[in-house]
């Protein structure tokens, strides 16, 4: 198993929500990266967020979400990076 490009773009999204305040969603403007259009439109299609565009997070989008902010906290990423 490798990190694709597109794995990681949908990773980028993912570590964008605040995983404090669930009522808190996301917007991917027209105006962001290709990438980033791409990536929120799989993650919607995989379920995991409630919009095409961002939205909020599904339980399992939440779950997701979750597990990519501790890969990154392993990693020693910070927030700011």
């Amino acid at each position: 198993m490798s990190y694709t490009p597109e794995l990681v773009a949908e990773l980028e999204i993912l570590a964008l929500f605040n995983l404090d305040n669930t009522q808190e969603g996301l917007k991917v403007h027209h105006t962001a990266t290709p990438q980033a259009i791409a990536a929120a439109k799989r993650l919607h299609d995989k379920e995991l967020i409630t919009q095409v565009d961002g939205g909020y997070l599904t339980s399992g989008g939440l779950q997701a979400a979750q597990h990519a902010r501790a890969l990154l906290t392993v990693l020693g990423v910070t927030e700011a990076a």
